[in-house]
């Protein structure tokens, strides 16, 4: 018991110096903040899975945790340095260590955990602590009212987080999510919100992000040619039952590696609508057809559905928002008419609730699972965390484990955090599209008829928009929103862009 109390205490504790991170300016005070919130982290998890067999197999073995200790300690002091004498350099480091995560065997058992991000975001901590870099500075947006609701919601969702993860069906987990997540997510957010994102940092961003994203799709080509994977055996053993063969590249989950293909390569397109310069499209045509190709490998349809729907966005922006309009409702009757006209011959039966959970994999049980969650608890849920083993318990253990993680966030956010939960999720995306939104209208040619402008801060806009809105789609599908650091910079470059043009 006096074990739960302590842990619950640090989950809060933790939570508490993100929250404040988020809050206050630039400064000292911050600085200790963000240092206490991420000094918590690695002894929370340590506790909580002191007993489990990954941790009691480091435990016997000394030497090996010695040297990822060290490795870790000279990783971040590195770096710290770094910061300190370049500080431009620290948002492309951010920005580059974004999707990889790195797999850690033991105990029989394999965890794969953002490290490159955590050792970058705790450099960046020391190094502002070191310089005390931001006393009497401004707060990030400080020049926009509307852009100041962001970091003050996002504090509000981390704070309702942690609060609910002391009643979770799970705590465990909602531990783990929030010291893997919610905690240094809010300090990625707030290091990318203070930068000033000028004409060459957006460039080198974007040219990180495609060249990080051709290596991946390269990767998942090779993996396809030769019919291997490096990682994940319930993917490998998938494809030994499917006539199809799906690749993850160095990401775990090809579904994952979808989402990030399906970004870089709606960021590529956004440039190629606006760019008038014939070489610049000609590379970038070449380009596209590379991550097409390693998009289409995964056969996520996430995925494809994400990329579909960034283009209708992009084409709205760029052509014109009434005629995409109608032309996806125009596309989305036909299909819907086509399924149910010829459900049989496309393999698909809607005659009972079995077959139908059947043919989508298992996401109408968990759909309607979820929902029948929330109405049980639709005040406050049934704690962070908790879908999975709050869903096993209501299907009285007749469902795999594996079907039991989330996979719609709308849904999982509704059963695990209740009307207080949803409210908070629901504001964040209505504070995140107004801010993306605003005062892009009169320069789009697709909403005012304005001409096609080149503008850098314009394009960075686009790129933003387009890629949280496929991104949220995605996550319809999938989960993982603010469990996945790439929404997190999205809202931080989006708001700092739309601030900046508000100054």
């Amino acid at each position: 018991m006096s074990g739960d109390l302590l842990a619950g205490a640090g989950v809060l504790a933790s939570s508490a110096g993100a929250v404040l991170a988020l809050l206050w300016p630039p400064g000292t005070r911050r600085s200790i903040a963000m240092l206490v919130a991420l000094a918590l982290l690695a002894p929370l998890v340590l506790g909580d899975q002191w007993e489990s067999a990954r941790v009691a197999d480091l435990r016997d073995d000394p030497g090996r945790l010695s040297a990822l200790v060290i490795i870790a300690a000279v990783a971040v002091a590195g770096l710290a340095a770094v910061f300190r004498r370049r500080p431009d350099f620290l948002p492309l480091a951010l920005v580059a260590a974004l999707p990889f995560r790195i797999p850690l065997h033991s105990g029989g058992g394999q965890a794969n955990l953002l490290i490159p991000l955590y050792v970058v975001i705790t450099a960046a901590v020391i190094a502002a602590a070191i310089e005390s870099r931001g006393d009497g500075r401004a707060a990030p947006f400080a020049t926009s009212e509307l852009a100041r609701w962001l970091p003050r919601v996002l504090a509000a969702i981390v704070a309702i987080y942690a609060v609910q993860s002391l009643y979770s069906d799970d705590f465990s987990k909602g531990l783990q999510n929030v010291c893997f997540f919610m905690v240094p997510f809010s300090i990625l957010f707030v290091l990318l919100a203070e930068q000033r994102w000028d004409r060459t940092l957006l460039r080198g961003a974007l040219v990180v992000v495609l060249a990080e994203a051709s290596i991946f799709a390269a990767f998942g080509l090779g993996e396809y040619a030769v019919r291997d994977l490096l990682w994940n055996p319930e993917v490998i053993r998938s494809n030994e039952l499917h006539t199809y063969f799906r690749v993850n590249s160095l990401f775990w989950d090809p579904n994952i590696y979808g989402r990030y293909v399906t970004l870089a390569l709606l960021a590529l397109v956004s440039l190629l609508l606006w760019t008038r310069r014939p070489r610049l499209a000609v590379a970038g045509a070449a380009l596209c057809l590379l991550l097409w190709l390693g998009l289409a490998t995964t056969f996520s349809q996430s995925s494809f559905v994400a990329l579909l729907g960034g283009l209708a966005v992009l084409a709205a922006l760029r052509w014109s928002l009434r005629w995409t309009a109608l032309a996806c409702a125009g596309i989305l009757l036909a299909g819907l008419g086509g399924v149910f006209a010829g459900g049989g011959s496309l393999s698909i039966d809607l005659s009972t609730d079995q077959k139908f959970n059947k043919d989508t994999s298992g996401r109408a049980n968990l759909v309607s699972g979820g929902l029948e969650l929330f109405g049980d608890r639709p005040v406050w849920g049934y704690g962070s965390g908790s879908f999975a083993a709050a869903f096993r318990e209501q299907q009285k253990g007749g469902r795999p484990a594996a079907l039991a993680a989330s996979h719609a966030e709308p849904v999982t956010v509704a059963a695990e955090q209740g009307a207080i939960g949803l409210l908070a999720y629901l504001a964040l995306l209505a504070v995140a599209f107004a801010i993306l939104i605003r005062g892009l209208a009169p320069r789009l040619p697709g909403i005012s008829r304005a001409p096609p402008s080149t503008d850098a801060e314009l394009l960075a806009r686009v790129v933003v928009l387009v890629a949280f809105a496929a991104l949220l789609l995605h996550t319809f599908a999938y989960a993982a929103f603010l469990t996945d650091p790439i929404a997190w910079a999205l809202l931080a470059i989006g708001g700092a862009l739309m601030s900046a043009a508000a100054r």
